[in-house]
């Protein structure tokens, strides 16, 4: 059995008189042992499906399981079975570290002890700082100590929403080094995060937008999906060329990645030759045109804008 099924959820938000969708109507699976990853910008609806599959937001239709629990019959199983850390830091700042630990280990009646082995390698890193109040961590020493929170009782699915925001890059490198090895221990991962690099590092994504899922394939599939050619470019005038480059109607998509334009024509022929033509007619300077390979993120702008 899929320890992860979303059937058609629905959420909706009122604000003030006005209705916010924030979930029109998510469907997909998640397969045991898997990495699998919720990716979207922020007000995608990621945090609102992840408080539902935890059992702290009832939806307003649809359903959902978590291990073979239904989110709504059976929340109480549910949430023996799972490890969740929500975005925001939510552990007792004026605990210690060690207090934090003991504390989330007697709600589900183990000990660190127990459980030791699970979280060993990622607690090792913050014994150092065992009695320090944890409002006192660094942002990474923060993370490691709501992730051993999270596993101390060895939940069969884990829950991490956007739990890389803010991190130094050291410490999200760190922290996907993590995930990684928690796979090898059997325990099925869900992770949402607005960073589209992070994407490469699931074994399978939902691409998520306005409550929409866009897509859910490997990163591999997604991104050979991508059919039309992309195109890099760049000038010292890089606003004014974005401007001219969308004024061609033969142009799909142009938009700002890095130091470059990335840019996608509706029919392959010629492009090349229209683009040198847009930087010869607009008197670029320093200019630059080379083809590329398409990333998540292009995939992702490209799904957008059907």
């Amino acid at each position: 059995m899929q320890p992860v099924i979303v059937e058609n959820i629905v959420q909706n938000y009122r604000i003030k008189k006005a209705v916010v969708e924030a979930l029109k109507g998510v469907s997909f699976a998640v397969e045991r042992g898997e990495i699998f990853g919720l990716i979207g910008p922020d007000g995608a609806g990621k945090t609102s499906l992840f408080r539902i599959l935890t059992t702290v937001l009832l939806a307003e239709s649809g359903t959902a399981s978590v291990d073979g629990f239904d989110v709504v019959k059976d929340y109480k199983q549910i949430r023996h079975r799972i490890g969740y850390m929500p975005g925001k830091f939510s552990l007792y700042q004026d605990l210690s570290v060690q207090e934090n630990l003991e504390f989330f280990a007697t709600i589900f009646n183990t000990s660190i002890e127990e459980n030791y082995d699970l979280i060993k390698e990622i607690y090792q890193q913050i014994e150092p700082f065992k009695t320090r109040r944890a409002g006192q961590l660094s942002g990474g020493m923060k993370q490691k100590l709501a992730l051993c929170c999270a596993l101390i009782h060895k939940p069969s699915v884990l829950f991490l929403d956007e739990p890389t925001t803010g991190v130094d890059a050291v410490s999200r490198k760190e922290f996907w080094e993590m995930l990684h090895r928690l796979k090898l221990e059997g325990i099925t991962i869900l992770v949402s995060t607005a960073y589209m690099d992070e994407a490469g590092l699931c074994d399978r994504v939902a691409l998520i937008q306005k409550g929409e899922i866009l897509s859910v394939n490997t990163p591999k599939g997604i991104i050979s999906g991508f059919k039309k050619p992309l195109w890099a470019v760049k000038a010292n005038e890089m606003f004014k060329l974005m401007n001219a480059i969308k004024e061609d109607p033969s142009v799909e998509s142009c938009y700002p990645f890095g130091q470059f334009h990335h840019v996608v024509f509706k029919t392959p022929e010629n492009s090349r030759e229209k683009l040198e033509k847009t930087a010869k007619e607009g008197n670029f300077t320093g200019v630059e045109i080379s083809p590329i390979e398409p990333n998540i993120e292009d995939c992702f702008m490209a799904l957008m804008n059907h």
